[in-house]
């Protein structure tokens, strides 16, 4: 048995699992975008970071993300800490800065309480969420979803990332039409900003 504490109470299970599994089946909801259950987790956006100690360094606390971090014995785990909340916080203040017509976006933010008013944001908040400038044009987040459904499902590899920084984008091979793509639709279904759609050709 697996014994940790989340939240102040005190869980024992006999199998091993993730933080993010774990606390939804305490009811606690954690947010996530890059994160689907017939996926391999991946741990890209970031915003499921949830506070981790262990009784033995219980002062020694440090931030993972609870889509790939595995449960394990005298942890204590924390959710909604004020350190959690404000890194999630500045993370979705930087997405919104790379894609702010995502209107996806912005309801995640009032879900983990970050502000629309600008007095009461930080000051790189304020810049991120209102004042910087659009790094792309697109809703595109990043969050790779698209990527790990089109090799884990229908296994066609027919798009994938390229470049890094700033310029990194999701595209097909040479962005040409990739022959391995069967229009299954699978990248389509899981994008959280429905930036890719499907098309019905006639």
């Amino acid at each position: 048995m697996i014994k940790y504490t989340l939240n102040g109470k005190i869980i024992e299970k006999g199998n091993e699992t993730t933080i993010l599994e774990s606390a939804s089946k305490q009811g606690i909801k954690i947010p996530t975008l890059c994160n689907n259950e017939h996926l391999t987790p991946f741990g890209g956006c970031r915003l499921c970071l949830v506070d981790v100690a262990t009784t033995r360094n219980p002062d020694m606390k440090k931030l993972m993300p609870a889509c790939t971090a595995k449960i394990g014995e005298g942890q204590i785990i924390e959710t909604h800490s004020s350190k959690v909340i404000q890194a999630r916080r500045f993370i979705l203040s930087m997405l919104i800065s790379r894609s702010p017509k995502a209107s996806e976006l912005r309801v995640l933010a009032k879900e983990i309480g970050l502000p629309e008013d600008s007095e009461e944001q930080t000051p790189a908040e304020k810049y991120l969420f209102n004042d910087a400038p659009s790094i792309v044009d697109t809703n595109c987040i990043l969050c790779g979803l698209c990527v790990r459904a089109c090799a884990e499902i229908p296994m066609r590899d027919a798009i994938s990332f390229s470049a890094r920084g700033m310029e990194r984008t999701v595209k097909t091979p040479f962005e040409k039409y990739a022959e391995t793509c069967i229009g299954c639709g699978s990248c389509a279904y899981v994008c959280p900003t429905n930036t890719i759609t499907i098309e019905e050709v006639v």
